[in-house]
């Protein structure tokens, strides 16, 4: 049976009160948020919007994925980490400053190199996921994860002035639906090679962190099934319809994909010996 979350203390009412207020979250609707559990892959421009967000709206246990430190070229975008930060850690950064924002959270480390040897374990313990890797390996390591585990995906990706964003929920198909292979090493140049403006990840990682919070109080409208483009140099947004590829090798009529497999190969970036997947 699913534990109740406990009422909520006087001081909590006073955190949240802008939430209590609104018909469609409530003192109920928060003690939802208080019981849900996230995790977000990366802790960094995408993910420290995110890990923000949640935090502040009071999501119980945010967990976070990462095994890099902080850099001084992150901070152009990376609001997680402070000048004083570089250096460390960007998790123990990430959980030292998410506590001030907000010292209810929960929240959960997991300092390692996401692979397909621990991707099911930890991906299992949450409600959610939140997708803020900056490979294509890793893309397709997590998607493919939840999609065996039955767990909803928010995911986002950005680059130089371009931001898109999506929901998979189980059932409703999946990232290999919209992109059935990964594309050639070296064709899409990542963000240190390409460059992203900084206000852009806080925009796409701002809309994951909403999608997430609609999912869990169960309100609203999800980006199931739809794919949102934003242009921030004319400010355009669009959507494209998604649908569910009946052909697709994980969640089609006839799957051949039934466990995850080595994804640096099925990338390209590494011979069939070479192992390991890096994330942000």
């Amino acid at each position: 049976m699913t534990q109740q979350p406990k009422p909520l203390t006087p001081d909590q009412v006073k955190r949240y009160s802008r939430h209590i207020i609104m018909s469609d979250v409530g003192s109920s609707g928060q003690r939802k948020l208080m019981g849900s559990k996230a995790l977000i892959i990366g802790a960094g421009g995408l993910g420290s919007p995110a890990a923000v967000y949640l935090s502040l709206a009071g999501v119980g246990t945010v967990g976070l994925v990462d095994f890099d430190v902080v850099e001084l070229s992150n901070l152009q975008r990376q609001i997680l980490h402070h000048t004083t930060d570089v250096g460390r850690p960007k998790l123990q950064s990430a959980k030292d400053n998410l506590h001030a924002y907000n010292p209810d959270v929960n929240v959960v480390l997991h300092e390692v190199r996401l692979e397909s040897d621990n991707a099911m374990d930890i991906i299992s313990q949450y409600d959610l996921v939140v997708n803020g890797a900056d490979n294509f390996a890793t893309r397709y390591l997590v998607n493919d994860a939840c999609y065996l585990l039955n767990k909803p995906l928010v995911d986002g990706s950005i680059l130089i002035f371009d931001g898109q964003a999506t929901v998979f929920l189980p059932g409703q198909g999946c990232y290999r639906c919209l992109f059935p292979s990964p594309p050639p090493p070296g064709m899409v140049p990542n963000c240190a090679e390409a460059g992203v403006l900084g206000a852009l990840t806080g925009l796409v990682g701002s809309v994951q962190a909403t999608e997430a919070l609609k999912y869990f109080l169960g309100i609203g409208e999800s980006l199931s099934s739809r794919l949102l483009l934003i242009d921030a140099l004319s400010m355009n947004f669009r959507e494209v319809k998604l649908k569910r590829n009946p052909n697709c090798p994980l969640c089609g009529d006839n799957p051949t994909i039934t466990e995850l497999i080595d994804y640096e190969v099925f990338c390209g970036l590494a011979s069939p010996e070479g192992v390991g997947v890096a994330n942000d």
